[in-house]
């Protein structure tokens, strides 16, 4: 996969990155890449990240996410990569 192939990134975070303004980081990184998707709480503590873009700029957010820059504690990231499935807008928080 080329730098210029667009790429769908889902990263399931965990650690203490809920109530700690993870998600709006999240967000504003995405958006500074110019990815689309959303960052979600989930149960036990977990963060799961869709975003969808050039595969470069999703591996950097992906970096960005492994960083010590993030609010709260990582303490593990899963990643899956696929095919980009489209209909996203903007970058939400759910």
């Amino acid at each position: 996969m080329t730098d210029s192939q667009q790429a769908r990134l889902t990263a399931w975070v965990h650690g203490r990155v809920q109530g700690v303004g993870f998600r709006w980081w999240t967000r504003a990184r995405a958006l500074e890449l110019g990815l689309v998707g959303s960052a979600t709480n989930l149960p036990a503590s977990r963060v799961e990240v869709v975003a969808e873009g050039p595969r470069e700029a999703c591996e950097r957010l992906l970096a960005a996410l492994r960083s010590d820059d993030t609010p709260g504690h990582v303490e593990h990231v899963a990643e899956q990569w696929s095919t980009p499935r489209g209909g996203l807008t903007g970058f939400v928080e759910r």
